[in-house]
């Protein structure tokens, strides 16, 4: 196993030094952290070793943890931020019996917490960015006796269970990934059989419950959230196009929850692997019916010679189809590259942008979105940008890139264990202290674990622009009473 200890840290500050003099690159990452302190984190240059520890340096190691308000966002009334409970704010259960002991020759009170995340396979560059994430939180939040045990889970299930399996002999007191659900699904049986908690980043609800929680973006809270926007906003005739998927059954679920009477004005499905989404947008808008009511108008009004009716003529010619839509607004369920395709095809088929309001979910949080016309104007709910700006750019000075939208789940899981481990008493990552009614406020604002596993956020309603997102409605600063 790799070792990052105090002595090794200091050869780093005095590397980091020797740079700083060649390089104006480095005089930013120095100041990434946003405070004073002797360093931020090295760039990552290279993916580290399965099972390497991460441990924050002690005082010989020239660093002693400070925390300023400027750190995360402001705390709220109820949900305070994740910097000030650093300070000793009530409410952080005190450990009890029973942590795994860890392998001999470990302080057993040090706290232990393992990270799993695909840094190598397919998913490998969200994972690295997402590793790079937890660094920052580590220099950011972690008292100098912690640490924290990194695992590549290879984005496969048996490589997950592995990792699990790993973290586990070593002393894991919480472990905070992964990020594919099937890879969660493979860490539950052996972490519950070891009495520790799970902290994953899936969007799938059916892998919480029984000491397994998730801090994924969960699309039932997003559609909830832009469906009773639209609706406050008069919009009551609402159409659903997803993919055929269980994400898709996740978005139509919602919908349905949040649609009261009949229902939905129209669902439309589609194979989430084809390219050609042709077919189900003319489902969707009933186009072949529309376009055949067009056309037989047209055969009607060009036997006639008087004025009117040439009139008429021209102006169906501009035409595609006539007839309403049955429906004032769209939910698209995608995002990316197919999220584009689909817009773009949308006024070919007489979805007019410009009449129907388009709405989508978190999916379509990510740069670029508004580069398609037909998803200018468009609605969805997502984390509030203001709060993840300042760890973006904090990002990109200590690594050199944009991190990819994943990233800041892994600093909120990772800040939230090194705030847990610094409760009054010692560390401790049960049930109660996940659970902590008030919430935090991390990078994508304010959230809480339920006791059900799942998590729960104060999402904000963007409309896109061309090059970027603006906030509509603000999320609410509080939550009511814990759900149990």
């Amino acid at each position: 196993m790799n070792w990052i200890g105090p002595r090794r840290f200091a050869w780093l500050l005095v590397a980091l030094a020797l740079a700083a003099c060649d390089s104006s690159q480095t005089g930013g990452l120095l100041q990434a952290i946003g405070r004073p302190q002797p360093a931020a984190p090295p760039p990552a240059q290279s993916r580290p070793a399965d099972g390497t520890t991460a441990t924050a340096p002690t005082e010989s190691g020239s660093r002693t943890p400070t925390v300023q308000q400027s750190t995360l966002p402001p705390p709220t009334a109820q949900g305070p931020s994740l910097g000030p409970l650093l300070e000793g704010r009530p409410g952080l259960t005190p450990p009890g019996p029973g942590d795994p002991p860890g392998p001999p020759g470990r302080d057993p009170s040090t706290p232990r917490v393992a990270l799993l995340l695909p840094l190598s396979g397919g998913a490998a560059e969200v994972g690295n960015d997402m590793l790079n994430a937890a660094q920052l939180a580590l220099f950011d939040f972690a008292p100098s006796e912690f640490e924290l045990l990194i695992h590549d889970d290879r984005g496969t299930p048996d490589g997950a269970a592995e990792a699990v399996r790993l973290a586990i002999v070593d002393g894991a007191q919480l472990i905070v990934g992964p990020l594919l659900a099937a890879s969660a699904r493979a860490v539950a049986p052996a972490a519950r059989a070891a009495g520790v908690n799970v902290v994953a980043f899936s969007t799938d609800r059916s892998i919480v419950g029984d000491g397994v929680y998730t801090l994924g973006f969960l699309p039932a809270a997003e559609v909830e959230s832009v469906i009773a926007h639209a609706r406050s906003r008069g919009i009551s005739r609402i159409a659903v196009l997803a993919p055929d998927d269980a994400y898709g059954a996740a978005v139509v679920e919602a919908a349905r929850r949040v649609v009261p009477g009949a229902g939905l004005a129209k669902i439309q499905l589609y194979d989430p692997a084809t390219s050609d989404f042709s077919e189900p947008i003319k489902q969707l808008s009933n186009f072949q019916q529309r376009r055949g009511q067009l056309m037989q108008q047209k055969a009607e009004l060009a036997t006639r010679t008087d004025e009117i009716a040439k009139q008429a003529l021209a102006r169906l010619e501009k035409l595609q189809a006539i007839g309403d839509l049955p429906f004032d607004a769209l939910l698209i369920a995608d995002g990316g590259k197919r999220l584009q395709s689909i817009a773009a095809l949308l006024p070919f088929y007489d979805v007019d942008p410009s009449k129907i309001r388009i709405l989508g979910t978190g999916q379509w949080d990510e740069p670029g979105t508004g580069a398609e016309p037909a998803l200018v104007g468009g609605w969805y709910a997502a984390p509030s940008p203001d709060t993840r700006a300042e760890f973006e750019v904090q990002f990109k000075q200590a690594f050199g890139t944009t991190p990819r939208r994943l990233a800041t789940l892994a600093y909120d899981a990772v800040a939230l264990a090194a705030v847990l481990a610094q409760a009054e008493g010692g560390a401790h990552f049960d049930a109660a202290a996940l659970t902590q009614a008030s919430g935090f406020t991390g990078r994508d604002g304010l959230f809480r674990l339920l006791p059900s596993g799942l998590a729960e956020r104060r999402l904000a309603i963007l409309e896109v622009e061309p090059k970027g997102a603006k906030i509509i409605a603000k999320p609410r600063e509080t939550f009511e009473a814990a759900v149990r």
